[in-house]
This record gives C-alpha cells, structure tokens and sequence, in this order.
C-alpha cells in the first residue's frame, strides 16, 4: 500500500499530466481555430467578463510580473477583446473590460471545450459530476491556500 505522500505524488502528477495534455490540446485548437496564441487565450480566459478586473490582478493570475502583462494586454486590446479603462474608485489602476467581442470569443472557446474535450469525454455523466465537485474541493483549497499565503507575506510586510 503507498504511503500518503506517494499517492498524494501520484496523484499530483496525474492531474498535472492530464492539464497539461489538454492545455497543449486547447492551445493548438484556439491557434488553428480562432487564430489567438496560448498567451491571449490564457489571458482571455482568466478575466471575468461581468467584473473589470485590474491590470496587476491578470499578472498574478498568470504567475508574472505587471510589466510582462503589457504585451499580452495590447495586442488582446488591438484584437477588440478587451477594453483599457480606469478604475473609478482608484484612478491609479488600470483595469481590463471584457468587451462585445472578446465575450463572442469567450463563447466560441467553450464552445471547442466543451464539444472536444477526449479525456472528460471518456468519463461517464455520473463520473463527471464526481470529478467536478472533486476538483470543486481541490480548487477551493488551493484558494484558500493562496489567500493564507499572501495574508503571510502581508503580515511579514
């Protein structure tokens, strides 16, 4: 029998073999299908297209520094994706409104996901209500993780 830590390992490694195939997956559809590189669909993909969400926010959820977000921010703009527009409460940030046409292309992205998708599409209906509310539980951990992380960086600040 394993031990916690080999199957925590295990299981680790399954879960980032499995997104990792279907990062690259996605990421050649988006390219052949909708013409965005993996860093606009990433990028497109992390904002929320009801809330504007800042310039520095999209950084931390692509795991890079606010200057590196700028390329990626101008040629989503140039696109017609997204929107530059100023904070109203905090003049000094800039945040990133989904527009018209960058939610048809949100649309068109899950449209692909969710009509090709081989390894979810191997699962059963009810192994695939499982696995949502199993990954529901590890995502909400992995938030609640990240937000004790930064409350700690905080702290020492």
């Amino acid at each position: 029998m394993a031990s916690e830590r080999d199957q925590l390992a295990g299981l680790a490694q399954q879960v980032m073999d499995v997104s990792l195939w279907m990062a690259r997956h996605y990421n050649q559809r988006f390219a052949a299908d909708l013409g965005l590189t993996d860093t606009l669909a990433r990028s497109l993909l992390q904002l929320d297209p009801d809330h504007p969400v800042p310039t520095r926010a999209l950084a931390s959820m692509l795991g890079c520094d606010p200057s590196n977000v700028t390329p990626f921010v101008d040629r989503l703009e140039k696109a017609g994706l997204v929107e530059r527009q100023v904070d109203p409460h905090d003049r000094r940030v800039k945040t990133l409104v989904v527009t018209t046409e960058g939610r048809a292309m949100l649309e068109r992205m899950n449209d692909i996901r969710g009509t090709d998708s081989p390894p979810l599409q191997a699962l059963s209906p009810s192994e695939r209500d499982t696995l949502e509310k199993l990954l529901d539980k590890a995502r909400t951990a992995a938030k609640a993780y990240e937000a004790e992380q930064c409350a700690r960086v905080r702290a020492t600040m």
